[in-house]
């Protein structure tokens, strides 16, 4: 990018708006596309909660194709609902096993709502009845599904509310529970849609894999903040061979083997991402290929981030805007998304200590993502920008981002990667 162009687009933000607009293919990836005008009060009040409850999907949910896109909207504050009781650790254990074994049912009872709780997502619980009400306009289909996974979660959260996860297996299972079935559901919806082939809603062993690399990202991601709340997802058959308690990877004088118990346990993650990359390449609609590809390389970037890095056991280890906004521009085809897992497979594999007890397994792992994912010539030339690129990038990807926020009211930040 010659600097002179760069200039010239600063200096011109209708310019700067086309191009990013041209470089998104519409901005079809991240921009809502929702005619607030045509929706039903209950829609636009659910569409208003998805926008303040979820920082990764709410984008690309808005900008699925046909009735996918309510489908999808309601799917997910049911979830979410589901999740923040779960979640809320103010709700005393036999109360909260309570609801979540009938939560299920909750969607046919139109005056359910719940008014206690603390948690930061508390509206969706709260505005229920809203929610339960679209849920049952809602294709019998689609409500079938939704009841099926609401029925399936809550038996693993129960399941975990009452056991800890102890082997690298309950860490399996707790995934699936939580976003193993989710992503179930959704591959059944995209397949039952006919924006996508049967393949994709009947291949539940690929689903499962695509939703517990997101869910482990989330865990290993969220030590601190699950800490803090008297959470713990960390599977105790890892963290045991480091310290006598979780909670001891914080300690600072811990900190060396907290590291490398992160580091094996993003290896174990990184063990998903060949089934990633298969399950997006089944994908043949533009807009299902957004909302999967987007949070995948979001998941991949945090991988990266979090790789051998003690901020996780100190703060939040997040993806920059520019960093957010630059993946969202160019995950929208297959080529794209394994140029971008093979850029970040290559950040983790120079991160990898040669002393780091996982270090064999981690370059095992990082080659067979590389076969699968290297990219063409083209591709390729892009990711080795110069420092000054790099910085001329990330100027334009900030501003556009802060451009595209305030012309069109999108979400505030999609720094994330996918949310239950």
């Amino acid at each position: 990018m010659p600097m002179e162009l760069l200039k010239e687009w600063l200096g011109h933000p209708v310019e700067l708006y086309n191009l990013v607009k041209f470089k998104m293919g519409g901005y079809k990836a991240v921009m809502p596309k929702v005619d607030q005008n045509s929706l039903s009060d209950g829609l636009r009040t659910c569409f208003k909660h998805l926008n303040q409850t979820s920082r990764s999907f709410a984008a690309v949910i808005q900008s699925l194709d046909g009735e996918l896109r309510n489908v999808v909207c309601i799917f997910y504050l049911v979830i979410r609902a589901l999740d923040t009781v779960e979640d809320d650790m103010t709700i005393s254990l036999e109360t909260k096993i309570s609801m979540l074994q009938n939560f299920h049912s909750f969607l046919y009872q139109p005056d359910w709502k719940f008014t206690e709780s603390k948690d930061r997502y508390r509206q969706v619980l709260e505005d229920f009845p809203m929610i339960s009400s679209e849920f049952r306009n809602l294709p019998k289909v689609y409500q079938d599904f939704t009841v099926e996974v609401c029925r399936k979660m809550s038996l693993g959260m129960v399941e975990f509310l009452e056991k800890k996860v102890d082997s690298k297996q309950d860490w399996n299972r707790y995934c699936h529970y939580i976003l193993g079935v989710v992503w179930i559901s959704l591959s059944r919806l995209f397949s039952v849609s006919k924006l996508e082939d049967p393949i994709v809603g009947q291949d539940m062993e690929l689903a499962t894999s695509v939703g517990l690399f997101l869910q482990k990202t989330n865990i290993i991601r969220d030590y601190l903040e699950d800490q803090l709340e008297g959470r713990e997802f960390w599977p105790r058959e890892v963290w045991n061979k480091y310290v006598k308690k979780l909670s001891d990877l914080a300690k600072p004088e811990n900190i060396e083997g907290a590291v490398q118990c992160m580091n094996e346990l993003i290896t174990n993650t990184l063990h998903h991402v060949p089934d990633v990359l298969i399950y997006l390449s089944r994908l043949k609609n533009q807009s299902v290929f957004n909302f999967c590809a987007i949070p995948q390389v979001m998941g991949i970037a945090t991988l990266a981030a979090c790789y051998n890095n003690k901020q996780v056991f100190r703060g939040v280890v997040k993806i920059r805007k520019g960093q957010a906004i630059t993946l969202m521009m160019d995950a929208t085809n297959m080529d794209a998304v394994k140029a971008i897992t093979y850029q970040y497979m290559e950040e983790i594999y120079q991160k990898i200590p040669s002393t780091d007890p996982s270090s064999g397994r981690t370059q095992q792992i990082i080659a067979s993502i590389r076969s699968l994912s290297v990219p063409s010539g083209s591709l390729l030339s892009r990711m080795h920008y110069s420092p000054i690129y790099l910085s001329c990038a990330m100027v334009l990807a900030a501003l556009s981002w802060q451009y595209l926020s305030t012309v069109l009211k999108t979400t505030e930040e999609y720094v994330h990667t996918g949310e239950n």
